[in-house]
């Protein structure tokens, strides 16, 4: 069975399969390539959750992550990718959405422990969502829920993508980068894809790492088509 990449957040989640989105380019990626001569594959699931923030992501969890692996194909690697929502400033329209700090670090270490109890995961990748400039939310804000989610990371040993500050060496980033001040831009994604990508590779999760698939058309002897796929 294909190894799996799970893809588990907000917003910027939700919305990565759509033209240009990260999550787009990693299903290209990962995915079956003839033209270079490689049968290796990886599917890769999509668990966005718009609006969402860690304490509601924490609650319906288990619901969320039904479908996501089949029994004894544990995912190979999940991205976690919350942040934004938590970061709503408490005294604003959306302050529904606020989570505090330490209920923050505390909710992603639950998210974490119930992949590890469920089996679901071996080792996973943080991500903390990018800055914002939008009233009910400010780059400040966001920088210290990033901070905490590194910290949170850093703790439980698994590596983590601090898109916050990468995204700020980029020029004009609050333009290029972001759309609406908190999902990305084709630019944006570009940035974010490369990172998780890198951030894959130093886990052993890579396309030269993926076991093989099934044999490509070039491998099909024209004069023994059966040939290829064995007895």
């Amino acid at each position: 069975m294909r190894p799996r990449l799970v893809l588990f957040g907000d917003s910027i989640t939700e919305q990565s399969f759509e033209s240009g989105g990260w999550g787009a380019a990693l299903t290209d990626r990962f995915g079956r390539q003839a033209r270079a001569r490689s049968s290796l594959a990886a599917d890769v699931v999509l668990r966005g959750l718009s609006g969402y923030n860690t304490r509601w992501a924490l609650k319906v969890l288990p619901r969320a992550m039904e479908g996501a692996a089949d029994a004894g194909a544990d995912p190979a690697a999940i991205t976690v990718f919350f942040g934004a929502n938590d970061a709503s400033l408490p005294d604003q329209v959306q302050a529904h959405q606020n989570v505090p700090l330490d209920e923050y670090q505390s909710n992603l270490r639950a998210i974490c422990g119930y992949f590890k109890v469920n089996k679901l995961l071996s080792r996973d990748i943080y991500g903390v969502d990018d800055p914002l400039r939008q009233a009910e939310r400010t780059n400040e804000a966001a920088g210290s829920y990033a901070q905490a989610c590194i910290a949170v990371a850093k703790e439980l040993g698994h590596p983590v993508i601090d898109i916050w500050t990468k995204m700020q060496e980029f020029p004009d980033w609050q333009t290029s980068a972001l759309n609406d001040g908190l999902h990305f831009t084709p630019t944006g994604n570009k940035i974010l894809f490369d990172e998780v990508v890198k951030t894959l590779a130093s886990i052993g999760f890579s396309k030269e790492s993926l076991p093989s698939d099934l044999p490509l058309f070039p491998e099909i002897d024209p004069k023994d088509p059966m040939k290829a796929f064995g007895a």
